[in-house]
């Protein structure tokens, strides 16, 4: 048997066991995202032999051009599986694969371990802006919530390490509401801890990575939404847990244009209200609906022509924090740059993330040598530029790669490429003032990942964190920024 076929068929095995059926979705997504876009693989076939002194890895024949133009239909409703990820998905392994079973994750330490490496800060203040932020919060000043933009690849579109950010940001300083959110699905695994999310199949999608539009407005999250007569989303609180059972406003984001249709806006079981957003001319719009603080639905239904929309934000009227998980499946960081300028500017404007973090750098690894590493970092570069000049009292943080591994001759071994990706990007967050987390090296670097899937941490693409890993990230970013929060707040005292 091929190792591609080993591994189709040693994935197809994982799958059919009792894992959850949240993680089971959330890894087919995953392993789609793990070939090079456009072709969509469950395993691609090992390169050349890499290592720390070995040969590089051949530059792939996957192309890296820009995805056409066009809109793509989801063709399966959001259902009310994606209401919310247990508080500790589950890290079932099957046994032999990756030299043994993994063992019951230890959750006490997980949750609670240091981080192996510090928030790394060049200036020494990359986060003050957003550590001021946090004081106040603290404090619980009124109006003074927290918000954090956090741009990335499937690891964010899973909502798994921004997830848990979340929760424990909300768990120490409030929870100010989940933030954004996508109008539907646009990939099978777009998902979001502790929120009610449903939406009728056939909204027409376009995306940064493809199919694009040709005006570059896809709204914060780098998608944006056509829908027609007859379609339906849902948003609300969360029914279990401990946060995102409240919300105290609805913001809807969309495009008014001249003859669009009409959204029907409807808040638990009141009367609807009617959005027209046919307009002269076109604008972004975001219409704000205020209700009591408290568990709440919120539904939008489409009427006459086609309108377009992009997002809903669920915030709360309190101290606390807020996080967008604003992931794009296929993405490379340069992408965020496919969108109109003006208009992702005006989206950060709006917003007003006190800390955008960016997370990237897997789907950069399946593009090999194909894409060189200088444009690499100078296209980084420009992204987080557009960031800085939309907000220039926002702080910025670069999370880096995480390990990934393939099979040479029988072996899984690391990816050379990631140790220059997490070298590239380390420089940018340096050249620009960025704070820096070095997840590579928080995993333990080179030969990390083949150590992370034997300890069911890592899933079978070899690229992705499961659901018990990326809560070990996630933590590690938490325990890394408080200890940085610590050290500004002494700082602040002496002054």
């Amino acid at each position: 048997m091929s190792q591609n076929a080993e591994g189709i068929a040693w994935a197809q095995t994982f799958l059919s066991k009792p894992a959850l059926a949240v993680l089971t979705l959330l890894t087919l997504g995953a392993l789609a995202e793990a070939a090079p876009w456009p072709e969509l693989r469950i395993f691609r076939s090992p390169a050349s032999p890499s290592g720390p002194s070995g040969a590089l890895e051949r530059a792939p024949k996957a192309s890296v051009a820009r995805p056409e133009a066009g809109e793509a239909q989801t063709t399966e409703a959001t259902t009310r599986l994606n209401l919310a990820t247990p508080a500790h998905p589950s890290a079932e392994r099957p046994e032999g694969r990756f030299g043994g079973q993994a063992a019951p994750p230890d959750w006490s330490s997980i949750e609670t371990e240091p981080p192996p490496v510090p928030i790394v800060d060049g200036t020494g203040h990359a986060l003050d802006g957003f550590f001021a932020a946090l004081e106040r919060t603290q404090r619980k000043e009124a109006g003074a919530i927290t918000r954090i933009a956090h741009f990335g690849d499937s690891v964010i579109v899973s909502d798994y390490v921004s997830g848990t950010l979340r929760r424990k940001l909300q768990g120490t300083f409030g929870d100010s509401g989940h933030g954004y959110m996508l109008i539907a699905n646009a990939w099978p695994a777009y998902f979001h801890n502790d929120v009610f999310r449903f939406a009728t199949s056939g909204f027409r999608v376009s995306r940064i990575v493809g199919p694009t539009i040709k005006d570059g407005l896809y709204g914060l999250g780098g998608a944006t939404f056509k829908a027609g007569p007859g379609l339906i989303a849902r948003y609300g609180t969360a029914e279990e847990g401990e946060v995102g059972r409240s919300v105290s406003r609805f913001v809807l984001s969309y495009l008014a244009e001249p003859g669009a249709g009409t959204i029907l806006v409807k808040v638990d079981e009141g009367e609807p209200e009617a959005i027209d957003t046919s307009e002269p001319a076109r604008a972004v719009r975001q219409r704000e609906i205020r209700v009591p603080d408290g568990p709440h639905r919120f539904e939008l239904s489409f009427r006459g022509p086609t309108s377009r929309a992009f997002g809903v934000v669920l915030e709360r009227d309190v101290p606390g924090v807020v996080l967008d998980a604003l992931g794009v499946q296929g993405a490379r960081i340069r992408f965020l740059d496919e969108q109109n300028d003006e208009h992702y500017r005006d989206e950060l404007v709006w917003r007003k993330p006190n800390l955008i973090a960016y997370q990237f750098g897997a789907n950069e690894s399946g593009d090999g040598y194909a894409y060189p590493m200088d444009q690499y970092q100078a296209t980084m570069q420009a992204v987080i530029k557009q960031g800085q000049a939309a907000l220039p009292e926002a702080s910025c943080l670069v999370i880096g790669a995480m390990d990934r591994a393939r099979v040479e001759n029988g072996q899984v071994t690391s990816m050379k490429i990631i140790q220059l990706i997490v070298a590239e990007q380390r420089r940018a967050a340096e050249a620009l003032g960025c704070a820096y987390f070095d997840t590579y090296a928080a995993m333990g670097g080179w030969g990390s990942m083949p150590a992370w899937l034997r300890r069911g941490l890592g899933q079978a693409d070899m690229t992705h964190p499961t659901g018990v890993g990326a809560i070990r990230i996630g933590n590690w970013l938490y325990q890394a920024l408080m200890d940085r929060y610590a050290e500004y707040l002494k700082r602040r005292a002496a002054q």
